[in-house]
């Protein structure tokens, strides 16, 4: 099977209205920022979006909420974008914010085929409301149900034309577990290379999980807020 897509327009080219997406990231760190870009390009509509956060306004998932293209966001932190602020206190934007370590529980479940789990997090907060409790050995637990997606859009430093990926430090974030949850994962690397080039025990998600893989380009790696600290005088 060719794994490999010319362009991210070529291999995101079944994306519909009302698709539900995981995107890889954390704030700006390892997002898939060709294939948010040819969202928005597309114009594709009413999109579910699991993300750790949702961008910042001009950038990253930003872009599709300027857009209006996203109509739930499924996320643990979103802190840094005043769109998102504005669409939720409005009522345009469904909205489920979710404990991080849930989160990426619920993924993980998913990706190893197991439907639910009990977690202690949020319990006796809004985040329990309409949620099975349990108790085991006298502390009380949430049912959390595993988080699937049609498409699963990673982004990787590099990858060969099977679809082995390798992450660069912190990028691999929630993007490993997001890789085996979607029914169709998309991943665009820095860096396309030739079977038997990587290391196979530096490879983190296995050529099994990518269904398509594409060399991106232009990425901006951008950061959410830069803070420095000032020179001391002597």
């Amino acid at each position: 099977m060719n794994k490999v897509y010319s362009s991210a327009q070529e291999a995101l080219h079944d994306i519909r209205d009302g698709a539900t997406l995981m995107l890889g990231g954390f704030g700006l760190c390892g997002i898939p920022e060709n294939s948010i870009n040819v969202l928005k390009q597309m114009g594709v509509k009413n999109l579910t979006c699991i993300s750790n956060n949702a961008g910042v306004d001009d950038f990253g998932l930003g872009l599709l909420l300027q857009n209006r293209q996203i109509k739930k966001m499924l996320s643990s932190y979103v802190g840094e974008n005043a769109e998102f602020e504005r669409q939720l206190l409005s009522g345009e934007l469904q909205v489920d914010l979710i404990p991080q370590g849930t989160l990426a529980t619920c993924i993980q479940m998913a990706a190893m085929g197991i439907p639910a789990f009990y977690t202690p997090a949020g319990y006796g907060t809004e985040v329990a409301e309409g949620k099975e409790v349990r108790e085991f050995n006298g502390k009380k637990y949430l049912l959390e149900e595993a988080l699937h997606a049609d498409f699963a859009l990673v982004k990787a430093w590099k990858g060969d034309r099977y679809g082995n990926l390798v992450f660069r430090k912190t990028t691999r974030n929630f993007s490993t577990s997001m890789a085996k949850a979607g029914t169709v994962t998309i991943a665009e690397v820095e860096e396309l290379v030739e079977p038997g080039e990587l290391d196979p025990d530096h490879i983190h998600v296995a050529s099994v999980y990518v269904h398509r893989i594409f060399q991106g380009k232009g990425y901006e790696k951008r950061i959410e807020r830069k803070t420095v600290q000032l020179a001391k005088a002597n």
